[in-house]
């Protein structure tokens, strides 16, 4: 494909087809945040399938396709942004639905500020830093490398079609369990728990984060799992009359659940908080270059500029910020009811939002959106928020934790869509794209996303459940960010929280940054994030588990390109794997949100469930996981065995 710089960019097709995979891709990583807690980033697969839709449509340019992997990103930036934290609102009783229009304006108009936050960032940080921004660079390798994009398109269709078949015959026919679960008594003190959820699609995402973070996630989880809860229920719980009372009788895998729900996820709540400040404390100095990226007002529309170097005019991107608070500020307003406070809010959230958006565009730039700590970011945001409001309202207010959480929301959303316009202008820029074009195409694609939040949220709550299950026979999505920040929000201002388990969880995350420090110091390529451990403190055992499988899949193919081609870039080499990886995520978490439809409207789990002799059990969903995983592999190493 040649880098035909005056081809046509922002087309009407180009522009359709984006917004077709937007709202997908917005739909999938939503149900993809709230069962496993992260969402990946979508650039690649749309890349590709970009390639493939408008090659039929007649000849398509690179910088077409550009566009469309630039919008259709949005959809996990946005996603991220809204599940993290506005279903905290829910949890939290303040709200019993997804209301349409307001969560359009948080996530929208946060969306937006994200991208006029981002637009004064891109000269200093990918222009004069010039910051790897890993997923831009493979983005447009990806696109360079388009002329024939059948290979990776048919992993991607396949892996989707087979995720899409597994999801529907364990969630829909229920022909096995959808997680393997073995726990025991071990005498009369100790319990013991081994849980693997049976996802193709939370194998795709281990794959895709790899298995330094898959390792980190499943040692939380071993943590909580296999010290902390038998620890608890031998030592601890007779001190806890009522929670012993629960737990009284019950089978040890549901013991272990209850006592995991109640007492030890807090630990990894506190861990998640120490990793919060910490990030903050250790971007201190990329927070400074960023602000002082931001404050240098580069009028991206200079005409003695050439197009690839035009950026939105400073001017527009000045008014745009003034003219979004004000909407903001009324929001907060209709929420608190006291002028100075909804002003004092409305003030946070601006600075706090340029703020984080620096930070994150510059740890898109370092680590990849995938790596950027934008919940730890969050987390921060919403303790801080917390703190003022609580000065403002007083302990015990019934709207602080509220207005807290709405404040996090907006700057969650702002944080993650200006690291993920980052990484999509760097792959513009080494593809030869036009910035403002690209930045139009990012606050499209924001907007479509922001407008199918609220339908998405409400069909997964109706039929799944968010915390907490919506009816019998169907497990909740766990929502573990949300259900993190409302647990923060509400503790500030006097809910009861376990402290004790919250500190335990600040000791823990301490322990594990000064073994990231001392392996950084050492110069090791194996670090310890201590965010990844906390969320695999804070998740369910059996989301952890099949992460972790997948990350040791990306780590064999790895080593399998390495001893097969020792001069190839391995990373390149696993495309395809990526490619399939992707696909089994997009299809399990669309036919997730696909199955909801029947359950909602039949208000019956087991709508589509068949007869229950005819269910084998849960060994054929380990067999057909492994077989999946087979699958993985092959593909991911089908380049080196041809080679061989």
């Amino acid at each position: 494909m040649n880098h035909d710089h005056g081809a046509p960019q922002l087309t009407a097709r180009a522009i359709l087809l984006s917004l077709a995979l937007t709202v997908a891709l917005a739909a999938a990583n939503a149900y993809l945040g709230l069962f496993a807690g992260m969402t990946v980033a979508t650039a690649i697969p749309a890349a590709v399938i970009s390639m493939g839709v408008l090659r039929l449509l007649g000849r398509a340019s690179i910088l077409e396709n550009n566009i469309v992997a630039t919008g259709a990103s949005a959809g996990s930036a946005i996603a991220a942004g809204t599940i993290f934290t506005i279903p905290a609102l829910v949890i939290m009783g303040r709200w019993t639905s997804f209301d349409y229009w307001w969560v359009l304006a948080i996530a929208g108009l946060g969306g937006l500020l994200g991208v006029l936050f981002s637009v004064p960032l891109r000269r200093t940080l990918i222009v004069e830093q010039n910051l790897k921004f890993p997923e831009g660079v493979a983005t447009a390798e990806v696109l360079k490398i388009g002329e024939n994009p059948g290979p990776g398109l048919r992993a991607l269709g396949l892996a989707a079609l087979a995720a899409a078949a597994f999801k529907t015959a364990l969630a829909g026919l229920r022909l096995s369990p959808e997680a393997f679960t073995a726990a025991g008594y071990l005498g009369q003190r100790t319990i013991a728990v081994f849980a693997i959820n049976l996802s193709p699609a939370l194998l795709g995402v281990g794959y895709i984060v790899g298995l330094n973070i898959g390792s980190l996630m499943v040692a939380g989880g071993g943590l909580s799992w296999w010290v902390f809860i038998p620890y608890y229920y031998s030592f601890l719980l007779d001190q806890d009359p009522a929670l012993a009372a629960r737990v009284a009788g019950a089978a040890a895998g549901d013991a272990a659940y209850m006592i995991w729900s109640a007492k030890i996820r807090y630990i990894g709540v506190g861990a998640m908080l120490i990793g919060g400040l910490w990030s903050l404390w250790t971007l201190r100095r990329s927070l400074l270059s960023g602000i002082r990226s931001g404050l240098a007002l580069h009028d991206g529309q200079r005409g003695d500029r050439p197009h690839t170097e035009r950026d939105l005019p400073m001017a527009a991107i000045l008014t745009g910020i003034l003219l979004f608070v004000l909407p903001l500020f009324a929001l907060y307003q209709a929420v608190v009811g006291q002028f100075g406070v909804a002003l004092a809010m409305a003030v946070i959230m601006v600075i706090a939002g340029f703020v984080f958006s620096s930070v994150s565009g510059y740890m898109a730039g370092l680590v990849g959106s995938s790596n950027n700590p934008v919940s730890g970011i969050t987390i921060s945001t919403i303790l801080f928020a917390a703190l003022v409001l609580l000065g403002l309202l007083g302990p015990g207010s019934t709207v602080g934790p509220v207005a807290a959480v709405l404040i996090g929301a907006v700057i969650c959303n702002a944080a993650a869509i200006a690291g993920d316009n980052l990484q999509d202008l760097k792959a513009g820029q080494l593809v030869g794209a036009t910035p403002w074009r690209q930045q139009v195409m990012l606050g499209i694609g924001a907007l479509a996303s922001a407008a199918v939040m609220a339908p998405v949220l409400n069909l997964l709550l109706e039929a799944y459940g968010i915390g907490t299950p919506a009816r019998a026979g169907v497990t909740a999505l766990p929502a573990p960010q949300a259900t993190l920040m409302a647990s923060v929000a509400s503790g500030i201002f006097g809910a009861g929280l376990p402290w004790n388990m919250v500190a335990t969880g600040a000791v823990v995350g301490a322990l594990v940054i000064t073994l990231d420090e001392w392996l950084k110091r050492r110069g090791q390529g194996w670090r310890t994030p201590v965010l990844a451990v906390a969320v695999g403190m804070y998740l369910p055992l059996e989301l952890s588990t099949p992460i972790f499988a997948g990350g040791l899949l990306a780590e064999l193919a790895t080593r399998w390109h390495r001893r097969r081609n020792p001069g190839a870039d391995p990373e390149l080499q696993k495309q395809n794997g990526l490619l399939f990886a992707a696909g089994l995520i997009a299809g399990e978490a669309l036919i997730g949100v696909a199955l909801a439809v029947p359950i909602v409207l039949s208000g019956d789990a087991e709508v589509l469930a068949v007869a229950g002799h005819l269910r084998p059990g849960q060994w054929l969903g380990i067999v057909a996981l492994a077989a999946v995983g087979w699958w993985l592999f092959r593909t991911a190493t089908a380049g080196a065995r041809r080679n061989a």
